[in-house]
């Protein structure tokens, strides 16, 4: 028998995922009867690409353990992504494919011995990551004001290097905020980040939701210093094939080879038939080409309907440039959610879900102080599948084409702005 007190104590301190919590909570619920819009798990809406799925079927019978490092068709392929999109010197060496990118940042910082610098708010999952290893987190704080950035004075405050490594985690565009870093941002921080010898590990998981179609890469700016992570579960629709990729500089091999050696150990090779079926998501087609252009302009439509919805009511937020999330103040409602005995951003979220049926996360998840009043919602409880149909066939103001394809997402604005009004007409009363 394993008793309680046996457990590792670093692990034992931890919650589960919060957003892979909140997802089952909304299932439960769900199958208990409740009408609830799950704006929780970040999960894309969209189907992977009939070719991607094609591939899938028929690489279905490879049944061979692949090497370490990944197949190397695949590496290749993912090279030749970043030279075609970037423009960056990439080969197949700097190319490590794993079970999920969320898996390969555990690696890393279990390969390295490294503080970890994160912004505030960042993902549910890096801190925790880094405390079950026993490692220091660094939180750099940003604001709503200035887009969620963290600045170049933030990394030039930071003591002078040491004997430990320093991580900097930087995900763009941003989950929780849809925030982004355009070039100029990113060759201030590059610059900084050379002088303080901080590593960067540039989480570029949703770079192809950028609205824009318009992504930057650090490495582009920070070649020597920069480790890219990336995989199919945002842009590809695909998070249950669990399929990530990091991209080395030849400066950080040592820590490629490291990370090899903990995949020989732990989970050997990622699984053969998503590796084949990723090789076609990876390269050029005019089939992966439209899939992207139009996913990105439903993200866009959803976010301006969203977003307008929201401030209309008195709620605030940036501007999301990419990605599937909002992260919005209830901080001009306090003194009414005060008077309902709401005090922190996980009584706000509880009180919604309750009230409302609307299952989101709490600023707290995501590095914020409890009674900082955020919430992320994740506006993916749509039919990506019809969505994209609808998208090919013509063009759509917000309102319409949320309103006709994305229902849940026109019901939530509506269910939070009656509960609003409510709050504040229980206040009054």
């Amino acid at each position: 028998m394993i008793h309680e007190n046996q457990l590792n104590p670093r692990v034992k301190s931890l919650e589960p995922s919060a957003t892979l919590k909140i997802n089952e909570h909304s299932q439960q619920l769900i199958k208990e009867g409740r009408d609830i819009i799950r704006l929780g798990l970040g999960q894309s809406p969209f189907p992977v690409p009939d070719s991607v799925v094609n591939s899938l079927q028929n690489h279905a019978n490879e049944k061979d353990y692949l090497p370490v490092r990944g197949l190397q068709a695949l590496r290749q392929s993912v090279a030749d992504y970043y030279q075609r999109r970037d423009g960056l010197e990439i080969d197949a060496d700097s190319v490590l494919i794993g079970p999920g990118s969320k898996e390969l940042l555990f690696n890393i910082q279990m390969a390295c011995q490294a503080e970890l610098i994160i912004p505030a708010p960042s993902w549910v999952s890096y801190a925790p990551q880094a405390l079950m290893l026993g490692r220091n987190v660094r939180y750099l704080a940003t604001a709503m004001e200035n887009q969620w950035q963290i600045s170049p004075q933030q990394l030039e405050q930071l003591p002078p290097p040491g004997d430990e490594a320093r991580l900097l985690l930087l995900n763009y565009p941003s989950n929780p905020t849809g925030s982004s870093y355009d070039p100029e941002n990113l060759k201030a921080l590059a610059d900084v980040a050379r002088r303080q010898k901080v590593i960067i590990i540039a989480d570029e998981i949703y770079g192809e939701t950028r609205f824009s179609g318009q992504h930057h890469s650090m490495a582009g700016f920070y070649p020597e210093g920069t480790i890219i992570s990336s995989g199919l579960s945002k842009w590809c629709g695909a998070g249950g094939w669990r399929l990530g990729t990091m991209i080395f500089p030849k400066a950080l091999r040592a820590v490629q080879d490291a990370m090899a050696v903990i995949a020989s150990e732990t989970f050997t090779s990622t699984c053969a038939p998503i590796q084949y079926a990723a090789c076609t998501a990876f390269s050029e087609s005019s089939e992966i080409n439209r899939y992207l252009e139009q996913s990105r302009q439903v993200l866009s439509l959803i976010a301006r309907f969203m977003v307008d919805s929201l401030r209309g009511m008195g709620l605030q937020m940036a501007d999301p440039v990419g990605g599937f999330y909002l992260f919005v103040s209830f901080e001009g409602f306090r003194e009414q959610l005060m008077a309902r005995g709401i005090k922190t951003s996980d009584d706000l979220c509880n009180n919604l879900l309750s009230d409302t049926g609307i299952a989101m996360l709490p600023g707290s998840d995501f590095g914020l102080m409890a009674d900082q009043l955020f919430v992320r919602m994740a506006f993916v409880d749509f039919d990506g599948g019809k969505a994209l149909g609808a998208m090919a066939e013509g063009r759509y103001e917000p309102d319409v084409f949320v309103r006709q394809y994305c229902p849940k997402l026109y019901q939530a604005c509506q269910r939070i702005k009656q509960w609003l009004m409510r709050s504040g007409k229980d206040n009054k009363e």
